[in-house]
């Protein structure tokens, strides 16, 4: 896993440091059980602090997709990718019931709608 961070994006680095992660671990690219890059070594090769990698670690750590093991490392939990796909899925719908409020106060059928839908949806691909 390769992770790149801007320091002239806006968004924090830890946060991006995060971002990336949690998507290596939806993708499947970073599996249950696999150990994350060690903090200095990360620290090191994005040459930012350690306290930014131990921030990003211990936040994903809070949200139940790694688990930080003392003197071990950080590992990816089993648990991990079911937890965010159901948060993906709560976090989706509730686009969704505000989509649908918006279509149907522009009265815009729920094919167009669909539609919509599938056109953002193959746009992603």
């Amino acid at each position: 896993m390769k992770l790149i961070v801007s320091s002239v994006s806006g968004e924090p680095i830890y946060e991006q440091i995060k971002d990336q992660i949690r998507a290596a671990v939806l993708s499947g690219e970073l599996v249950a059980g696999e150990a994350l890059p060690s903090l200095r070594k990360l620290a090191k090769e994005l040459r930012i602090s350690v306290l930014t990698v131990t921030r990003a670690y211990n936040e994903l750590a809070d949200e139940g997709i790694v688990e930080n093991i003392q003197g071990k490392g950080t590992f990816v939990m089993s648990q991990g990718t079911e937890l965010m796909k159901r948060r993906a899925r709560t976090r989706i719908q509730r686009i969704f019931d505000e989509t649908c409020t918006a279509a149907k106060a522009a009265d815009i059928p729920l094919l167009d709608l669909m539609t919509m839908l599938e056109a953002s949806y193959k746009d992603q691909s």
